[in-house]
């Protein structure tokens, strides 16, 4: 298992002078703060090789790496949903195609694909495995790889998370180089990186309820439909309502398996949702909310009401 408190990814162009501390192990905590760690590591820094920073003995820049990221797939091409807690496993697979002199799966090659919003150069957020991906050459010159995202909602989401993230791959090719040495000659250092591979996007879990009273009510008689319609607030920690959205009131008769929209109900400041119909035959209402860029869709199950 990778050591989260110290893994990054790397950005921008060749120039490995923002070697430092990461910002994690600089301040003494165990917590893994992936944004200011790849702000402080211009390489790929991992529980595989973790550095302590470069030093001004280090010298040179790598060279460039003949290997290209493709065919990234995050997530089977679904939007990723994260509750507050727990942990949110994704299955992210790529290709990597490079010179037959390069060998993806060796020891001394770190390959890494993570993906962040914002800027490439100043992310406000990355995200990263727990795993390292697992490659498999499928010729000499291409691999095949997959691999995980690892989210942890309660660690490392805020609200403003819920948005359109890309992805950013990275192959490091050490060449028998000690990372971990005290004068590093980065001219004997392969390097590799690819931006904006591939977008994915991250959405807070939604959740709906429904309730249908009274029960059982004489034909003709008003029902009162409530519910809820929460989803994870990343912010709190908490599931907090969905303010100023619609959701559709659907009713099935008792025998049908098909449900049919009665009306469209706008969500309350708290999330709240309230309506009347009249009693007509026996069935069963639900709430239907068809989602939102940054919420997923979700229905409720459905209440059965008995019509006398």
């Amino acid at each position: 298992m990778r050591i989260r408190a110290t893994v990054a990814a790397v950005t921008g162009a060749l120039a490995l002078s923002a070697f430092a501390v990461p910002a994690a192990q600089a301040t003494g905590s165990d917590s893994h703060n992936p944004v200011d760690t790849l702000k402080a590591l211009h390489a790929a820094v991992s529980g595989k090789s973790a550095f302590t920073g470069a030093t001004p003995a280090d010298t040179g820049t790598p060279y460039a790496l003949n290997a290209k990221f493709g065919s990234v797939k995050i997530n089977n091409g679904k939007p990723i949903v994260a509750g507050t807690t727990g942990k949110v496993r994704v299955p992210v697979t790529f290709t990597v195609t490079h010179d037959a002199g390069v060998d993806v799966t060796a020891a001394d090659t770190e390959l890494d694909l993570v993906v962040y919003r914002g800027q490439s150069a100043d992310p406000a957020n990355i995200l990263v495995g727990d795993d390292w991906p697992v490659c498999v050459n499928s010729s000499a010159t291409v691999a095949s790889c997959k691999g995980t995202l690892d989210i942890y909602p309660g660690e490392e989401l805020g609200n403003a998370d819920a948005t359109t993230w890309k992805a950013l791959g990275y192959v490091i090719d050490w060449n028998d180089v000690d990372p971990y040495a005290d004068d590093i000659d980065w001219t004997k250092v392969g390097y590799a990186e690819g931006d904006a591979l591939a977008t994915t996007k991250l959405q807070r879990l939604s959740k709906l309820t429904v309730n249908a009273a009274p029960e059982p009510v004489k034909k003709g008689k008003t029902i009162t439909v409530t519910g809820a319609l929460t989803r994870a607030n990343w912010d709190s920690g908490k599931y907090t309502g969905y303010a100023g959205v619609y959701a559709q009131l659907q009713f099935r008769k008792k025998n049908s398996t098909t449900y049919s929209t009665v009306k469209s109900v706008k969500t309350t400041s708290t999330g709240g949702l309230k309506t009347t119909v009249k009693a007509g035959v026996d069935g069963y209402y639900r709430y239907v909310f068809v989602g939102t860029s940054t919420s997923p869709a979700v229905s409720a199950a459905g209440d059965f009401v008995d019509v006398k």
